[in-house]
């Protein structure tokens, strides 16, 4: 007979795991992104349309 205790252990320490590996790589970015230098905005000019008659 399976031991489903067993099973249902493994499965929440592996998904325990995999949670985690998320929320590091997550809060790495984060960290990336409060530390990149500020986006240089540059406009860009508006070419009228062709008169339409």
């Amino acid at each position: 007979m399976p031991n489903y205790k067993e099973m249902y252990l493994t499965m929440a320490r592996e998904a325990e795991k995999a949670i985690r590996l998320l929320v590091k790589a997550q809060q790495r970015c984060e960290e990336l992104y409060i530390h990149s230098p500020e986006p240089v905005i540059v406009p860009i000019e508006r070419e009228d349309p062709p008169d339409q008659k």
